[in-house]
């Protein structure tokens, strides 16, 4: 690359303009760290909140299934007690129907049971999920606590960058309105 008419490789013209275009080579690759960032934060940010909505979607559904059952269950339990109540009042009048109602209680109680050992495993499902919930959160706060930092951090070096690039000019300006005194 050619020499500027009147400047020398040591000349303070020829250090700024190096210096110029070293900055402006840095800005530009600070912007494209910036803008690279942006895109990877907004997308942790969604697939956390995609994933947040899943398990809050998953909750929702386990819930509804549990009232369900719920009800189903407080049902059946009225229906077993009335049925059992039943049964033992024949049972006292009529010996010979004994050993058939007896079995079908014992087939109503085995049924009760399989439906809380449902409900109880709904109800382990949910508190699983409500602890994938809270992950999620914490996970979330803490990427939002971290685009926080780096954004202070990000300030503070354009702060710096500025002054300097101030300072430079500065110093440019002042050697421009007075000229060098040679020794």
């Amino acid at each position: 690359m050619a020499t500027p008419v009147g400047w020398s490789p040591g000349s303070p013209g020829s250090v700024c303009l190096a210096f110029d275009q070293l900055r402006d080579v840095i800005e530009s690759q600070e912007e494209l760290i910036h803008q690279l960032r942006n895109v990877e934060e907004k997308a942790a940010h969604a697939k956390t909140k995609l994933l947040l909505a899943k398990e809050e979607e998953k909750l929702q559904f386990a819930l509804g299934e549990v009232e369900v059952l719920s009800k189903q269950l407080e049902k059946e339990k009225l229906a077993f007690e009335r049925a059992l109540s039943s049964v033992k009042n024949r049972v006292l009048q009529e010996s010979s129907k004994k050993d058939q109602l007896i079995t079908k209680c014992n087939e109503i109680e085995s049924h009760i049971i399989k439906q809380e050992d449902i409900l109880n495993g709904k109800e382990n499902e949910i508190k699983e999920l409500q602890q994938v919930i809270s992950q999620q959160k914490q996970i979330f706060r803490n990427h939002m606590s971290d685009f926080r930092i780096q954004k202070q951090q990000e300030n503070y070096m354009a702060q710096v960058l500025d002054q300097k690039h101030k300072k430079a000019l500065g110093s440019r300006r002042a050697r421009s309105h007075h000229p060098s005194r040679e020794k």
